[in-house]
């Protein structure tokens, strides 16, 4: 029995070593590295936290049945939803500090920005955030989400590796003529 929970274990460690260890992308990571528009491009960021985007496509119905009209309150709602973890691209910077993120295939995009409450992390953006939930832009439709979506930021794969050049250069000294 020993031997198997140790074989699970070595299992669980080696497929856990192949994994990307995910950062926060943060403000201060954007400015220690300087990266122009063109080099974020060919970065691959991920989401932190479920986001959950959701429109009420309301649609009042009428039937006739057996000569009367009847009205029926329908409504059609549509959620959108972006899983933890979900892989995203940068395309373009509407203005500084303001990063425009998809996530699928279509010309649909979220807006990302430092948080000075969540310490620079790159986090959703709204139009407007109030204590239960934001309104957002998606494929040019407006959207509500819930506040908790105000928490999830962009996270990206750092492999840190410190790497530190040294230049020797001997000095032989210096006489008086």
């Amino acid at each position: 029995m020993f031997r198997s929970i140790f074989f699970f274990l070595a299992i669980v460690l080696a497929g856990s070593s192949c994994s990307p260890k995910l950062s926060p992308f943060s403000q201060r990571m954007y400015d220690d590295f300087g990266w122009s528009e063109q080099e974020l491009k060919s970065i691959q960021f991920y989401l932190s936290d479920d986001i959950v985007l959701v429109r009420d496509k309301g649609v009042d119905e009428s039937r006739i049945n057996d000569g009367k009209i009847r009205v029926e309150d329908s409504r059609r709602v549509e959620r959108i939803v972006f899983k933890k973890g979900t892989p995203g691209v940068l395309l373009f910077t509407p203005k500084d500090n303001r990063f425009a993120v998809s996530f699928d295939e279509t010309d649909g995009y979220l807006i990302f920005g430092p948080s000075k409450k969540y310490g620079g992390r790159y986090t959703l953006k709204a139009k407007d955030w109030d204590r239960r939930s934001g309104r957002v832009t998606y494929n040019g439709a407006s959207y509500s989400t819930s506040s908790s979506s105000a928490y999830a930021s962009l996270m990206v794969d750092i492999k840190k590796a410190r790497k530190t050049e040294f230049k020797n250069k001997n000095v032989k000294g210096r006489r008086i003529d």
